[in-house]
């Protein structure tokens, strides 16, 4: 078997050394871009096919087809299962566990979560900057001086931040805006690329996949913004010695890019998954060809490769 073209010979199209843009770093601090653009956009939107694509009218047609049933809606329910009660040296607070299953069959990858008071306030105040007219007949729980601590509060806002959730959740706005994925989400996705940055593999993984799954149904319209975490399970795996899994989750990347040739991830994604490819005896030469194609079609200079892109997210 062919090894794939390394640095400085001729059919190799690797990393052209360029540091990224502020723009860049910007974007990798605060997290993914949330960004999705719908077949009704330009096509010169780094979310759509490059216009350079050699994708014919009918095969764009069908590529767009496709997105949009990609797009139909994943009914999620919201239960406030529990509470407790966490005391701390300087503080004293209840954590309420969130479950979120998805309705209409059976749910194995159900997201279980805590979040307490002031997560709830955040949210509240995140979102009535955006959305003030949508959730203005939504009643936000209201805070007391005294008595948080009672059964019977605890019990009353259980029941008060379930219909929360399930009232947000029915805005389609709502439910697909930044805030209210990072309530349910980002906390978990911090820690575990925390955890990889200090290079702690396993405690990483066991994090991304509880959150993921979630992170994939609440992003349903798009599924573009759960590259960034897929991909930190490749480096993770991949680092563990785990090609096999690396390669797989380097798949689920690829399909969720699709024709997105100008995004971020794309290039570097590629580069990783050629490498896996050689490793486990695959076919490496298509992923190859894919990459070059890619790059004489509108060439997007890379300056990191997937772990130093990864690493860079979820700082803040």
């Amino acid at each position: 078997m062919a090894s794939p073209e390394h640095p400085g010979s001729p059919g190799w199209m690797g990393p052209i050394t360029q540091c990224a843009t502020g723009t860049e770093q910007e974007a990798a601090a605060t997290g993914p871009d949330l960004s999705c653009p719908g077949p009704d956009e330009h096509l010169d939107t780094p979310g759509g096919p490059s216009p350079n694509s050699s994708m014919t009218t009918g095969e764009l047609q069908e590529y767009w087809r496709k997105e949009k049933r990609g797009w139909r809606r994943v009914k999620l329910l919201f239960e406030v299962a529990s509470a407790r009660i966490e005391e701390r040296k300087v503080s004293k607070f209840v954590m309420y566990q969130i479950v979120v299953i998805q309705t209409g069959s059976f749910d194995s990858n159900k997201a279980v979560l805590e979040r307490r008071y002031s997560d709830f306030e955040t949210l509240q105040k995140n979102l009535l900057k955006t959305f003030r007219e949508e959730i203005e007949d939504v009643v936000f729980p209201k805070k007391h001086l005294m008595g948080n601590f009672t059964e019977e509060m605890i019990s009353e806002r259980k029941l008060a931040f379930k219909e929360y959730l399930s009232l947000l959740y029915a805005i389609r706005c709502v439910r697909r805006s930044r805030e209210f994925i990072d309530f349910l989400t980002r906390p978990e996705l911090r820690e575990a690329f925390g955890c990889l940055r200090g290079g702690q593999y396993t405690r990483a993984l066991d994090i991304l996949v509880r959150v993921v799954p979630l992170q994939e149904k609440l992003t349903a319209h798009c599924p573009v913004m759960v590259v960034p975490a897929l991909c930190a399970m490749l480096v993770c795996h991949r680092d563990l010695e785990r090609p096999a899994e690396a390669f797989a989750v380097g798949e689920r990347a690829l399909q969720c890019l699709q024709a997105r040739e100008g995004h971020r991830y794309y290039a570097p994604l590629l580069d990783a998954m050629i490498r896996l490819a050689y490793t486990l005896g695959r076919d490496f030469i298509s992923l190859q060809k894919r990459l070059q194609e890619s790059q004489l079609r509108k060439p997007t200079p890379w300056g990191l490769t997937l772990k130093e892109l990864t690493v860079r997210e979820y700082l803040y």
